[in-house]
């Protein structure tokens, strides 16, 4: 099995990402090989939470220019995670 620290990258801070805490859901950006079944596993094993469901995305790389020059951000995947009722990840709710 794949270390979790591998597999959840870092969280996504958001509005958006921010209002969902409210309804168990937590976002993250997670490696781009990782599966729904690894993503739950880990938030499992980090988090001792239950993880009722587990949405991905790929997110494509944006075109970017400052000036002149011109560049693209990088592609990532994104997981939304549902947590059981009552559950909570404690490192959100510091806002």
């Amino acid at each position: 099995m794949v270390e979790a620290e591998k597999i959840i990258l870092r969280p996504i801070i958001s509005e958006k990402s921010y209002a969902q805490i409210d309804h168990g859901r937590y976002t993250f950006v997670v490696h781009p090989d990782a599966h729904k079944t690894m993503i739950a596993q880990a938030i499992k094993q980090l988090f001792n939470v239950t993880v009722v469901a587990v949405s991905t995305a790929n997110m494509p790389s944006k075109p970017k220019r400052r000036g002149i020059s011109r560049g693209n951000t990088p592609a990532f995947k994104k997981a939304v995670v549902q947590l059981a009722p009552g559950d909570k990840i404690e490192f959100f709710e510091g806002r």
